[in-house]
């Protein structure tokens, strides 16, 4: 039975990247790829990447992008809003909903524009990639793009996820949907 594995590479700029795999197709997908790409590719031992992708197109969040792809020869996943905005190219435009496989596993794609205005959240089975739509007790900092009230909006779409969500963030640590509910101070306001 396949298992989804999630390994966590934190880099320079404090950006949280992600190589989540399948354990029986050796599959693989980049969440996030700030990290230099040597950090990652050395968490790749023996896995095919099939995806990179990411939540949003600020820079610390794509700096490995175009050297893993080379590496990889990974397909490169970012909202359509924020390759405009930010001059990002990419393979793979999502739309809201759309599913990307990875051996047995499917990545939902959750548009969450507000952090910026292409952001997004991926969904695998009770796991999600936040980005900076919502870290741990709080969310990413409004910075020029950013949209507060929308922000506010796409948060309200993922207190619909189930309490036992875990969240992984584009900063700092792990968190769960329930304990953020309970705990931070967004959620009086979404």
């Amino acid at each position: 039975m396949s298992r989804l594995a999630i390994v966590k590479v934190r880099t320079e700029q404090d950006v949280n990247t992600y190589v989540l795999s399948d354990s029986e197709s050796k599959e693989a997908v980049v969440v996030d790829p700030g990290a230099p790409a040597e950090k990652v590719l050395a968490q790749l031992d023996g896995l095919s990447v099939r995806w990179i992708v990411a939540t949003h197109g600020h820079p610390g969040h794509l700096a490995g992008k175009d050297e893993l792809k080379e590496a990889t020869g990974a397909t490169t996943v970012v909202t359509m809003a924020d390759a405009k905005m930010f001059l990002r190219s990419a393979d793979v435009y999502p739309l809201d909903g759309e599913e990307l496989d990875f051996g047995q596993f499917k990545m939902r794609v959750i548009q969450t524009p507000g952090h910026t205005p292409g952001s997004a959240c991926f969904l695998v089975g009770n796991h999600l990639f936040t980005g900076d739509t919502l870290l741990a007790g709080g969310i990413g900092r409004e910075l020029p793009g950013s949209d507060l009230r929308q922000q506010m909006i796409s948060i309200g779409k993922l207190i619909r996820l189930p309490p036992a969500t875990a969240i992984y963030p584009g900063h700092g640590p792990v968190t769960s949907l329930e304990n953020e509910i309970r705990t931070s101070p967004v959620f009086r306001r979404a």
